[in-house]
This record gives C-alpha cells, structure tokens and sequence, in this order.
C-alpha cells in the first residue's frame, strides 16, 4: 500500500510527518513525503493563519487529482481547530493535534479489510499536559530536525496555536539524546525545533543551554529553529560562545518594533528589552545572522507606530526579515478586541519593509564578506557549477565546482568573496 504523507505549516508538522513515515515504513508499507500517486495520503494540517486553514482544505482537493479513489486521514492544527470542515471532504478519520499516532492503527486496519472506524469520524483527544514521546523521526538529511518541545504558554494577543498544541511541556533530555545519537554519519547538523523552545525546561527549570552542551559532544553542527528574546542572558549567550559546535544564528521573533503594538500583541518585552539582548548577542558572536519575525498593520497600528517599527529594525539591523501582514484570527484577542487594518495599508507597509530587509541582507552579506574570518560551510547540495550550503551564520553560500570530488555532505572552512544571488560566493580554503 502506497501512502503519502503531506505536512502543511512549521518544522514541528515535519517532524511529526517524518515520524508517521518511519512507523509506517517500519510496518511494511510504502511511504513517503512526496505528493504523488498513493492509495492513502495523510494530511497534516496547518492553522497558523487563515489562509494556512484554507490551503489544509484546498490539499484534499489537489490530492485527489493524483488518485481520485484514494482513502484520506487529517490531523494537525486545522482539524484541531475545526474537525467538522474536514468531515465534509468524504475522507476516513480526523484527528488533531494529539494522537497522531493512532492513524497509523486506522491504516493497519484499513490494509486488513479490519476497518475500525466509521468514515466520516473525528477522533480529536484532549490536549495533553505532558509531552507525548511516542514520535520519532527517521532522518536520512544533511540537517535534521529534532523535537524537544511542544505547546506554549504565552498567549500573544494574535496567535491561536497554545489554544490548539495546548500548553508548553518538555521531552526529557535522556530521550533527546538517545534520538541525537542515533543519527547516522551523514547527518551534520541538527536543529532542536519544537512550539517555543526557549521554553524549554529539565525538572521544571530552563534547560535549554543544558541540553546543548549535551549534545555538542557528538560532533554535528547544532543550531536552535528559534527563540524569544527573554531566554537572553549573559549567561546564556556565554555558556552558547563555549561550545564548539554551536551555530551562531539567532532567530528572534521582533514581530513590532513599537512598545505600544507589542502590549497591544502581549508580548512580554519592550523594544529596549529586544535592542539590549541583541547587542549581548553580539558581544560574544560579532558577526551572528539575527533574524527575526514582524508583523506589519497590527489593528489600530499607527503610521507612527509603523515607523517606530521601521526606525528599530534599521537600527538593529537584522541580517534578514520573515514579514507578515497581519491575519485576524478568530478566537484570539485580538480578533475579539480590534478592528482590521485594510488591505491596502497593510500591503502598503509590507513592501516598504520587503525593500529595508533587501538592503539589510545585503550590508550583512557584505560585512561578512570583508572579515577574514574563515566559515564552517554545510555543503547540502550541488546545482549546476556550485556547491550550495550554509554557514554557521546562516548565509546561503555557492562554491565553484573546480575538481571532480563530490563535495555533498561535507563541512569545509571558506573565504566568503561576494554577494551572489541570495547569498555569497565563496572559496574554500
């Protein structure tokens, strides 16, 4: 039996897809990531926006088209979210986010002419309190992914995935390395991904600088998927300069630049907060890539509150922006208390910050490119006449194909040379 499993949404959604496609795989069946013919396609939703909810629903459709017969099961945010508008696209079981597992048992069933379910049924679970570690994934990539937490307790004024993941619980530490080390030679680099990593805990306390130095031992490049700007200490950012595996790539979630939007999206720091923590960032790694996330025509966002905004993204200069325009989203705060912004006035502010990150990008690439200093490249790829990968500061980095070897999957030291395409030449040393 063919089975194609399609993630929507964050790394979390891919790492739990990955996992269903190890156990199912491990059971004999065929599966697969790739969106292609399959007897059974597993949907795994995304209910980030309400374009993600809608785009959940629209992949039914486009699955259809590879086998108009085939059997669909859902789980994730968006059937969490609402089950009923999935029941209505005619497919078998509908599961949230918790006990994504238990479709695996629904397929065995379903495999022995055994089916036990009713189609047409929603199996959603209460959410659970503590994390369930009955997913592993099966990683066979350059750089993979491992979960470490789950849920989030903060409650932004604009978000509505703690209301769907439930609140923020920690995998124990044993099992994450167990899971590190596991993984094969040609993984090279790990990213520790989850709902809110920073939130982190070993025996309820902040754990997460503990659990890298645990990890840092086996020898693969380790680097966090992202982080909130209040898990920023000295402390921490010198214990992270101490490890000789660590990634220096800080992506830290801004989403306003404005102290009267952030208390407005209840987020728990000022931008004077956010400034200070990225100067402490710096101290210790000078040429870190900080990213970071914004959303533009916040309700009831000011022009003067937007060129705060802009003012404090110039000023900090962020190596790149992820921006967005804000999405009401019903059963949050913010949809109960604000008015949206329109579309024009929020298109408007996005294409103005689309230009400063080209021009902030750009200055970071090259500064990095003037320094001496040589960089830890993750070769990932080869396209044509380069070699295409990562450095440690997150710059997407091509290298001429000058020799016969096959350079995929191995970590060399390079001269970064000029700015090209969305990234930078470079030379190995």
């Amino acid at each position: 039996m063919k089975i194609s499993v399609v993630t929507l949404g964050c790394k979390v959604n891919k790492y739990e897809s990955d996992a269903l496609i190890n156990k199912l795989n491990s059971l004999g069946f065929d599966a697969t990531d790739k969106l292609e013919f399959a007897d059974v396609f597993v949907i795994n939703t995304c209910a980030v926006t309400k374009e993600a909810e809608k785009k959940s629903r629209q992949m039914i459709a486009r699955c259809k088209k590879f086998n108009k017969n085939a059997k669909f099961f859902v789980c994730g945010c968006s059937s969490q979210h609402n089950s009923k508008q999935f029941l209505e696209k005619d497919v078998e079981v509908v599961v949230g986010t918790s006990g994504k597992t238990k479709i695996i048992d629904f397929i065995e069933n379903l495999a022995k002419n055994t089916q036990n379910y009713i189609k047409n049924s929603e199996k959603i679970e209460e959410l659970p309190l503590i994390y369930q570690d009955d997913m592993l994934a099966y990683q066979t990539r350059t750089r993979s992914y491992i979960k470490i937490q789950d849920g989030c307790n903060n409650f932004c004024s604009y978000c509505i995935i703690p209301y769907l993941r439930g609140r923020s619980r920690s995998r124990d530490v044993s099992s994450i390395i167990e899971e590190a080390k596991m993984l094969g030679e040609d993984v090279k680099e790990i990213v520790l991904t989850g709902i809110n990593v920073t939130d982190y805990k070993i025996d309820g306390e902040a754990g997460l600088l503990t659990l890298l130095q645990n990890l840092n031992g086996l020898g693969k490049r380790l680097r966090l998927s992202s982080m909130e700007e209040t898990l920023v200490s000295e402390d921490f950012i010198r214990g992270l300069s101490e490890l000789k595996n660590f990634c220096p790539h800080f992506h830290l979630s801004l989403q306003s630049g404005s102290n009267t939007v952030l208390k407005r999206m209840n987020r728990h720091y000022s931008a004077e907060d956010f400034e200070m923590s990225v100067r402490l960032i710096r101290k210790y790694f000078p040429r870190a890539g900080i990213t970071t996330d914004v959303i533009v025509g916040f309700p009831n966002e000011s022009e003067e509150e937007f060129n705060e905004t802009y003012a404090f993204i110039e000023k900090v200069k962020f190596s790149q922006l992820h921006i967005f325009k804000y999405s009401p989203r019903e059963g949050t705060a913010s949809y109960k208390l604000y008015k949206d912004l329109p579309f024009e006035v929020k298109q408007e502010r996005l294409e103005r910050l689309e230009k400063l990150n080209d021009r902030l990008k750009s200055e970071f690439i090259i500064d990095c490119c003037n320094s001496s200093t040589p960089y830890s490249l993750l070769i990932e790829e080869k396209v044509g006449d380069y070699f295409i990968g990562y450095t440690k500061n997150y710059i997407r980095t091509y290298v001429k194909c000058d020799s016969m070897e096959d350079l995929t999957n191995e970590v060399v030291q390079v001269k970064l040379d000029v700015p090209y395409k969305d990234g930078a030449k470079g030379t190995i040393l």
